[in-house]
């Protein structure tokens, strides 16, 4: 659970024991029929409360002009922490295009990725395999195709003036083996290409680069007014100047270890160096086994 989400719920907490003020918590749990720990667990914001819970406590503590503060207050928590359950539902490709109107509505954009090919710089058969996966493990409806279609479309916004895009990866991403082999090739072809475009700068942090902070989950920063980190069960979107602003310089310091230009395309031939050594060893080792095979069966 990420640390905002949980200082949000603690906060919560904290304002629902102040409205239980003398009451105590087996007085206001009976009030409500509630178990007492349900009462214990949303005060120290060990469990997230429910719009009707919220109402309920608001009334049996005596203050129900308070539940309309109260509800705001979860809006604004899960607001900021969007769990991939939750966006997933109706499948990847509203996610896309929710994700496509913060895009449009910024001029300077920042990502660091340290598991995979950014998104904008994803070709079509890439991105294919990383919805599918994803589908997998979320349980998500499969609108692939929807899904990569609209990808593919922001990417657009590459080609338009009036916006920068400034994307950081890791070595780690380039040899990231997500897809087959010969898409993994063409995607490391499609990266090459970027590093041409005017409205792209993409810097790569080598595997022996010295970092001060440990490479953490992948970001974009938008304009500095909004980050979108992503984790495993949720997407975090954050505004707080204060937050958005640690985040920056996670991406400042990261952008200190990365190479540009012929470094960058040093590390992607070498990728591509050796994605070719493996394929080749990987096509060779069947036919040695199967000659094995044979003269074993002389």
């Amino acid at each position: 659970m990420s640390t905002d989400f949980q200082y949000a719920r603690e906060a919560l907490g904290r304002r629902l024991r102040e409205l239980r003020g003398t009451t105590t918590q087996r007085a206001l749990a009976a009030e409500l029929g509630w178990p007492q720990a349900k009462v214990s667990k949303l005060e120290t914001g060990r469990q997230t409360a429910t719009p009707d819970d919220l109402t309920a406590w608001a009334t049996g503590a005596g203050h129900p002009e308070a539940a309309e503060e109260l509800h705001a207050h979860v809006q604004g928590l899960e607001t900021r922490t969007r769990s991939w359950r939750r966006q997933l539902s109706a499948g990847h490709r509203p996610v896309q295009d929710a994700l496509t109107v913060e895009y449009e509505r910024s001029a300077e954009l920042r990502a660091w990725q340290g598991a995979m090919v950014v998104g904008m710089l994803q070709t079509p058969d890439y991105a294919r395999h990383i919805f599918t996966g994803f589908a997998a493990l979320y349980q998500s409806p499969r609108d692939i195709e929807a899904a990569v279609r609209a990808r593919t479309r922001r990417q657009d916004l590459l080609y338009r003036s009036g916006r920068t895009f400034d994307i950081i990866m890791w070595e780690a991403a380039l040899h990231a083996r997500v897809c087959p082999p010969d898409v993994l090739s063409a995607q490391l072809d499609r990266l090459v290409g970027a590093i041409g475009l005017d409205t792209v700068r993409l810097g790569i942090v080598p595997l022996g680069a010295q970092v001060a902070i440990p490479p953490g989950p992948g970001f974009w920063l938008y304009d500095d007014r909004l980050a979108i980190v992503e984790d495993w069960h949720a997407e975090l979107w954050i505004d707080d100047p204060e937050s958005t602003g640690v985040y920056r310089r996670v991406w400042d310091s990261l952008a200190e270890s990365a190479v540009y230009g012929t470094g960058a395309h040093r590390l992607i031939a070498r990728a591509r160096a050796q994605l070719n050594l493996s394929w080749a060893s990987s096509r060779i080792v069947p036919d040695s086994r199967r000659i094995f095979a044979n003269h074993s069966a002389l």
